[in-house]
């Protein structure tokens, strides 16, 4: 049984996340009471049931205790399952407030006393006991819906019984170092295509510029001892039981060294047989 617990704060796309994984066929359990995931778990494994794919989500309605002793719960869960992980998303605090803003809906923990921007941040308290074992964290916060579902279809759904989930991800500095990144790269001091006229509207998708990086020997000679790193530790990170690593190579705008890099990266790593894939943060 493949066995998903689908987590975050509220207004971080749960609900998006849950209705994805039901298209494609899980067995899909909203705000399960965390004390229940053993006894859930050992009745769809039952032979009259046998459930091959079930998701659940946990978020703040859970009580108090239960987040508490969520460690505890998921040890139980994992002696009956063995296949489980942890989603987790998020988003910035004042993405949160305005998503809860235009949809004027009432957020599950505010009250008379608790303010809408004092119940995000205390969400963000209760839930760490799910946040701190997640196998992969999802910072929703530059997200659309759409673009929410394609990420749970290639990441998570996608990955099936292919092993450790490898994504690369560009991004820009001035935009700030994306929150699920694991591993972090900095291309800035790179010969910077955005300097010369010709190359500066385009991206590092566009072969001019293409050609222009692979005639630099220092994006060689990064690209060759980030090759080199990953290729000695990912299968480190394998062994310890990680289901997804993400990759994030930044440089000044994320358009031009960062996306060229990525996309490099990526090929290196399919034709290696890694399950990967490559998303481009700043380019829009």
């Amino acid at each position: 049984m493949h066995f998903i617990i689908v987590s975050g704060r509220s207004g971080s796309g749960k609900t998006t996340c849950l209705h994805m994984l039901e298209d494609v066929g899980y067995y899909c359990v909203d705000n399960l009471p965390a004390s229940l995931l053993a006894a859930l778990a050992k009745r769809l494994s039952d032979e009259q049931v046998q459930l091959d794919a079930v998701a659940v989500s946990i978020d703040a309605r859970n009580l108090y205790e239960d987040l508490e002793q969520f460690p505890y719960f998921y040890q139980a869960l994992r002696a009956i399952a063995a296949d489980c992980q942890i989603i987790f998303l998020d988003a910035d605090d004042n993405t949160l407030l305005k998503r809860f803003s235009e949809t004027r809906r009432k957020h599950p923990l505010s009250t008379e006393e608790l303010s809408l921007f004092e119940a995000i941040v205390h969400e963000r308290e209760l839930l760490e006991p799910i946040a701190s074992q997640a196998d992969l964290t999802l910072d929703t916060s530059a997200l659309s819906l759409h673009q929410l579902r394609d990420v749970i279809k290639n990441r998570v759904v996608a990955r099936g019984a292919k092993g450790l989930a490898l994504q690369f991800l560009s991004f820009g500095f001035k935009n700030g170092v994306p929150a699920d990144a694991d591993t972090v790269f900095d291309a800035r001091c790179l010969p910077n295509p955005y300097w010369i006229e010709t190359l500066r509207p385009l991206s590092g998708l566009d072969q001019p510029v293409r050609d222009y990086l692979e005639q630099q020997t220092e994006v060689n000679d990064m690209l060759r001892d980030i090759s080199a790193f990953l290729e000695h530790w990912l299968p480190r990170y394998q062994a310890n039981n990680r289901s997804y690593v993400t990759v994030a190579v930044g440089c000044t705008g994320g358009r031009h060294r960062s996306v060229h890099l990525c996309e490099k990266l990526n090929q290196h790593f399919l034709h290696a047989g890694y399950n990967a894939q490559v998303r481009h943060k700043d380019l829009s």
